[in-house]
């Protein structure tokens, strides 16, 4: 199943994508609730055509967690070494934003904003201290993420909040597809563009650490919960080690493309 979230005549709903049109959910609660409870999305008889609608967010998770540096030829293009185990770190619910939402930014706070096309894995029920062999049991689905960056508060800073949770900078959408519409997660291609331009461009097959390493190692330190989100790192061709570096600007319109669930794109707007 394709789930979106969208507004339609000033409601909040959820539904199924079948080629251009949505089917709306029995239950309209978002979802996340889906998830947590459990249950298959009862659909009804309703219809809406896909441009005739507002694209939200998926979903709103209450926990995003990030991984860096998970793709060794992107350790390599900006000189770091490669972790030893996966290096986590968070992103603000308050930066999540929807397809065609504006990736927004002062100049006063940052003037390095960078771009990371990367697979997002929702979580479908509560995992704490799972084994790796049992890690996949515990993925709803996927959708396409941007790990949005300021580069210049991330060399600043002694750690990523600021420069990885600034409002905006989760774009995450269009749709969450579900686990079995997915053969193989680590056989997707990631392409990132800016305006129009290719950035990026890389199989999820030369993650580091795979799917079930991520949920398996971050469950021994903390719970995850349904709905939480797990981006699993970005490949090579980031603004930063680009000759000159390349960041985005007002105007720009950044987009990523996975294999199998979408193309997420944003414009970019720089405030004040």
């Amino acid at each position: 199943m394709r789930i979106m979230q969208f507004r339609y005549k000033g409601r909040s709903l959820v539904g199924s994508l079948k080629g251009d049109e949505l089917t709306l959910f029995a239950i309209q609660d978002g979802l996340v609730s889906y998830i947590q409870r459990g249950i298959t999305p009862q659909l009804t008889s309703e219809r809406v055509k896909l441009d005739e609608v507002e694209v939200l967010p998926p979903l709103l998770p209450k926990k995003i967690v990030a991984v860096g540096r998970n793709y060794a030829a992107h350790a390599e293009e900006l000189n770091h070494e490669v972790p030893k185990e996966p290096l986590l770190f968070v992103k603000l619910s308050t930066s999540v934003i929807g397809d065609g939402q504006a990736i927004r930014w002062y100049p006063d706070v940052t003037e390095q904003v960078d771009w990371e096309g990367e697979l997002a894995v929702i979580i479908s029920k509560t995992a704490y201290r799972i084994s790796e062999d049992k890690a996949m049991d515990y993925v709803f689905g996927y959708s396409v993420a941007n790990d949005v960056s300021a580069r210049d508060l991330q060399d600043k800073d002694n750690q990523w909040i600021r420069a990885k949770g600034l409002d905006t900078f989760c774009p995450l959408g269009p749709m969450v597809v579900t686990k079995s519409e997915i053969d193989d997660p680590h056989a997707l291609m990631v392409t990132t563009t800016v305006n129009g331009e290719q950035m990026q461009h890389a199989s999820t097959g030369n993650m580091i650490y795979k799917i079930p390493a991520l949920i398996a190692y971050c469950s021994q330190a903390f719970t995850l919960q349904a709905g939480d989100v797990i981006l699993t790192g970005t490949p090579e061709g980031v603004g930063k080690a680009q000759t000159p570096p390349r960041f985005l600007q007002h105007g720009d319109t950044v987009a990523v493309t996975i294999d199998g669930i979408g193309t997420l794109t944003n414009p970019c707007e720089m405030l004040g």
